[in-house]
């Protein structure tokens, strides 16, 4: 299973996004940048879940990353057809939607953002994965481009094969924000994310931190209104800015 129902669902969050869209590429990008001095050679990477920049929740984490002195940048690799959140259920085909976002189509579009901006001066990549995004973090480690990684409710991923090459492959810095309840990163596969990868094993850095009471999305599309998503959501947010201020700055 490379998905499941909570992939799909969102809790709409409060608040008005701040950043701008640019075209970076080719390819449309929300842009969220720090108000203060920041350094021009260092990105986030903001690679989302299924909503993309369709969804204000994204577009509002984008910006307290940048209000944390992060720029942060989220492109759009659905090419202008990302889930809508308010699409009604009973006329959305889940599986005709990923035949056409596979990894074939969307890939290109995050190739064309990253050379783009390595020719603007951009040298160090940072890649936050949510949901849909972790697989392109983790190819990203792999291949050398991203100098820390986080994912929070990872789908998609290969076990154990992803996590035993990522331990072979990559240098990238790695956190992975788990929680309770989670078809796609259940207890086993966070108990064999820790096996692989804890206990020094990952010698750049490894750390997983778990939220209970939360369910797939919770950190960024949880119910703001349940203290305990609240407390992950934010809590998930606090510990990745803290992780790529020490890994990517």
């Amino acid at each position: 299973m490379s998905h499941c129902d909570d992939c799909f669902k969102a809790v709409r969050h409060e608040g008005t996004p701040e950043g701008k869209i640019e075209t970076i590429g080719g390819v449309e990008c929300y842009v969220a940048t720090p108000s203060g001095e920041c350094p021009k050679n260092k990105v986030l990477l903001f690679l989302s879940d299924v909503f993309g920049l369709a969804l204000v929740n994204n577009k509002l984490l984008a910006d307290d990353f940048a209000r944390n002195g992060i720029k942060t940048i989220i492109p759009d690799y659905f090419g202008g057809d990302p889930r809508i959140p308010d699409a009604d259920e009973r006329t959305f085909s889940r599986e005709e939607w990923l035949s056409r976002h596979g990894p074939e189509q969307t890939r290109p579009y995050l190739d064309k953002v990253i050379a783009a901006l390595k020719e603007q001066g951009v040298t160090d990549f940072g890649a936050a994965g949510y949901c849909f995004g972790a697989p392109y973090c983790f190819q990203l480690a792999y291949e050398g481009i991203a100098k820390a990684v986080m994912v929070a409710h990872p789908s998609r991923l290969q076990i154990p094969s992803d996590l035993e090459k990522y331990l072979e492959l990559s240098r990238a810095p790695l956190l992975i924000n788990s929680c309770e309840i989670d078809p796609m990163f259940p207890p086993e596969t966070q108990a064999k994310a820790d096996e692989i990868l804890g206990g020094g094993k990952f010698k750049p850095g490894y750390e997983r931190l778990y939220w209970e009471g939360c369910t797939h999305g919770f950190a960024v599309r949880g119910d703001m209104s349940n203290p305990k998503v609240k407390a992950g959501k934010e809590g998930a947010f606090k510990s990745s800015v803290e992780f790529f201020k020490k890994y990517l700055y």
